[in-house]
């Protein structure tokens, strides 16, 4: 998977049901992706916000991209603050916030796996996160070819993608290499936000863990998805 910055349910229920879930470093940054960006709730809507990044080449990994100077993180966590001060379950996430967005590494992919390392450990997931690049590998190799080089590396019996790899991935290339493909998709139910306003969903993991008990959340890793 690419990194993401403070990334939905899904990407944690997926990680939750792998032993070994390799995290991209040498793989191109993308603008309008999801990398340095997410979305929290403000006022009943949807609104993002996102690391800074320097400027530099479009064609560069997201290992080799770096955060802008101008990077105020106390702003981007009093503004996370501002927007779910009142939430049933801030006194438990602010420290996790703090943990996440105060974090001084400048390397993005250092700071995003700071990140996801510091998620997998609220949410007490014990997978083994495996950065691309230390896998022995052609990394010259693209899409598919590249993820079917990873799972014989790391001699996977099993693959598993989120939802969005459907059109992306062939049973048969897998199944040829002993690999068996599987996906899941999040199933994940609305759940009380703000009262007397419509819910908001597939924001960042931060709104989830803001509106519902972790223990629940936790549960939900396994329970409140689906296998194609």
């Amino acid at each position: 998977m690419q990194p993401y910055f403070l990334p939905y349910i899904g990407y944690w229920q997926l990680m939750a049901a792998v032993d070994t879930f390799v995290v991209y470093d040498n793989i191109k940054y993308t603008k309008k992706g999801w990398i340095n960006r997410n979305r929290m709730l403000l006022n009943g809507e949807a609104v993002t916000f996102s690391l800074p990044l320097a400027k530099d080449s479009d064609d560069l990994d997201v290992v080799q991209r770096r955060l802008a100077d101008t990077f105020q993180r106390a702003k981007l966590l009093a503004q996370l603050e501002g927007a779910y001060r009142k939430a049933p379950h801030f006194a438990e996430v602010r420290p996790l916030l703090e943990q996440v967005v105060m974090h001084p590494q400048d390397n993005l992919f250092d700071y995003l796996w700071h990140s996801i390392a510091c998620v997998a450990k609220h949410l007490g997931l014990n997978t083994h996160l495996v950065r691309s690049s230390d896998i022995a590998i052609d990394h010259g190799l693209k899409a598919q070819d590249k993820v079917l080089a990873l799972c014989r590396a790391l001699q996977a019996t099993t693959y598993v993608n989120a939802i969005g790899g459907l059109e992306l991935y062939e049973r048969p290339a897998f199944e040829a290499q002993g690999t068996r493909l599987q996906f899941i998709r999040s199933t994940w139910a609305p759940y009380p936000q703000w009262p007397n306003q419509a819910h908001v969903p597939w924001l960042s993991v931060v709104d989830v863990l803001m509106f519902n008990p972790l223990s629940q959340v936790q549960a939900a890793l396994s329970t409140d998805c689906e296998w194609l």
